[in-house]
């Protein structure tokens, strides 16, 4: 169907200041955990789902990245001279991604358990959804502290408030994002406009899932997913 998601953007631009003197060197979604990459524990969750387009933004340190993803089937969208946040990111990679909804997956992440985008194409309804967001129930979220973004109706529906963590896999409908004036902008605005049509869907992951955004996020992650250390 036109309307089934075959591409996936790679969220990879940010400047990781959260990391500290682990990122002075290189960008985040180059930090190893378990031995790997970040990035690569994403490209493998891509790879199993089965999607044959891959597309990442880039800014801080781009040319470490495109070098680290030669080879590997991933188009690369720079964003320059600035960055261009989530939502102006998507845009500017529009051309590589196409008219049809897509994937968008954050790098800085590790699961444990069921594959987050096979279980969001196979609950994906265009006719009723125009973003689906996977979320992580607060108990299953390794290491976060927040209060939570988001609450899950019986139907499926989202609102805001202090429930479910967006966990960083969404499918979305990108036709919204020319009519936004900003170049640089969240996707919580395209979110917003959805939430007020309640076409805002999400669904709760039954896995565990842990932010590697901090440097106690790699260990966390680590012993998640029962990596051994010596």
């Amino acid at each position: 169907m036109c309307d089934d998601p075959h591409a996936v953007m790679l969220f990879a631009a940010g400047f990781g200041t959260r990391m500290g003197a682990l990122t002075a060197d290189r960008p985040k979604p180059l930090i190893r955990v378990a031995g790997r990459p970040l990035i690569d524990h994403a490209l493998d969750l891509v790879t199993d789902a089965g999607l044959p387009q891959k597309v990442a933004n880039l800014h801080y340190k781009a040319e470490m990245l495109v070098a680290h993803l030669d080879g590997k089937g991933v188009q690369t969208s720079i964003e320059e001279p600035d960055i261009l946040e989530t939502g102006g990111g998507l845009r500017h990679a529009l051309p590589l991604l196409g008219s049809r909804p897509v994937f968008t997956m954050n790098t800085d992440a590790v699961w444990d358990g069921p594959n987050p985008l096979t279980l969001a194409k196979n609950v994906w309804n265009p006719q009723e959804m125009d973003g689906l967001l996977v979320c992580i129930r607060p108990d299953k979220a390794v290491g976060h502290t927040g209060k939570g973004d988001f609450l899950l109706a019986d139907d499926g529906r989202l609102t805001r408030g202090r429930g479910l963590i967006y966990g960083g896999v969404q499918i979305i409908k990108t036709d919204g994002l020319g009519s936004i004036a900003q170049s640089a902008f969240s996707l919580n605005i395209l979110w917003d406009r959805m939430l007020e049509k309640r076409r805002l869907f999400g669904l709760c992951y039954p896995g565990r899932w842990c932010d590697v955004g901090r440097p106690e996020g790699i260990t966390l992650a680590e012993q998640m997913i029962g990596y051994p250390h010596v």
